[in-house]
């Protein structure tokens, strides 16, 4: 019999969205979020069957519901070592871990910087609105300084979190921020993301309008993006502005600065090279900016390779095992009873 040729199938966003209505705030940032990540998912090609999000508790938490995928919806904090030991058992899904900024490094903090650490097989998608939004409006641990809200009346004294920052520190091998405004360049973000074997951190910057709304607003915004939004692209000199005529330089200590071309002249700019090996350049390109009222980098800071946990953990069941080969999925889903030390 001769084989028969197959068309693949062409997917659309329709594929991705489940039955359930989306039930954010009218405005809300994870409107936009949600959306590319359906769209990347379809444009990837991507199975369904072998997706799985993985969620704690807030308003980006609800995003399982939301997705016609394999799905859990965790508790605080804790959906990056869920993710580990799914990632882990089914090296064969693409597990996506969703969180906000209270529930991934407020409560969560130790799960998401070990999860990072390890270099665990997974996508993971922090929406950073600066705020509590599903307690009604909290200040997080990435609020600013002096932030003024329900549970700081006077001001907050805490000094915030850079997320990017964070997951450079922790030795993330993916590293990339992004923001909900701009659709084609989340999705190109989720792409990378989905592409790369190993722990990937995203930072989306989302929009709460009910809490915290515009914060944002000045480096996102269409009239300001030319002149405060930094695109880092691999290989090429790190410029931007409305004639391109600003850059970013490193000075004697190593530290990240804006400059006029003009001033310093192209030869003196940075090229971007995200394949580093040593994370002290993007680094500094996260520190560039205290927050978002000033000029600040979007895009890929780090992209490099190395083993993952997954393949780590299948190595030692194959090298430990003394009747053959080690299979950790027949060990899970064994009889829940054994014997140690039997004779």
């Amino acid at each position: 019999m001769a084989d028969v040729e197959t068309t693949p199938v062409k997917l659309a966003r329709k594929d991705f969205m489940s039955d359930q209505e989306v039930r954010w705030c009218p405005g809300c940032g994870d409107y936009g979020i949600l959306q590319a990540a359906q769209m990347t998912l379809a444009e990837l090609g991507a199975k369904a069957e072998d997706q799985v999000f993985i969620s704690g508790i807030g308003c980006a938490a609800r995003f399982p519901y939301y997705m016609n995928v394999y799905g859990l919806h965790g508790i605080h904090g804790r959906a990056p070592a869920i993710a580990t030991g799914v990632a882990v058992a089914r090296p064969d899904l693409h597990v996506w871990v969703i969180g906000g900024d209270g529930d991934m490094f407020s409560i969560g903090g130790n799960h998401t910087i070990h999860a990072l650490r390890r270099n665990v097989d997974l996508n993971v998608l922090m929406l950073n609105n600066q705020i509590y939004g599903l307690t009604k409006g909290q200040y997080s641990p990435t609020s600013e300084l002096g932030k003024i809200s329900k549970s700081t009346p006077f001001g907050s004294v805490d000094t915030p979190f850079n997320p990017i920052s964070v997951a450079l520190g922790a030795e993330a091998t993916f590293v990339a921020r992004t923001h909900d405004m701009d659709r084609n360049h989340m999705m190109a973000m989720f792409k990378r993301a989905y592409e790369h074997r190993g722990s990937a951190f995203v930072e989306v910057y989302q929009n709460c309008n009910v809490f915290n709304d515009g914060a944002f607003e000045g480096i996102t915004a269409k009239d300001k993006r030319s002149s405060m939004l930094i695109p880092l692209e691999h290989g090429k000199p790190i410029r931007f502005g409305v004639d391109a005529e600003q850059g970013v330089m490193l000075n004697e200590y190593g530290e990240a600065k804006v400059v006029d071309i003009a001033d310093v002249g192209e030869d003196r700019l940075l090229v971007h090279d995200e394949t580093r090996a040593d994370p002290t350049v993007a680094f500094a390109l996260s520190r560039l900016s205290t927050g978002p009222s000033m000029p600040t980098p979007m895009g890929v800071f780090r992209a490099v390779e190395r083993p993952h946990y997954g393949q780590m953990v299948q190595q030692q069941l194959m090298e430990a095992s003394e009747a053959g080969p080690g299979d950790l999925r027949r060990l899970i889903e064994s009889a829940p009873v054994w014997e140690i030390n039997a004779n």
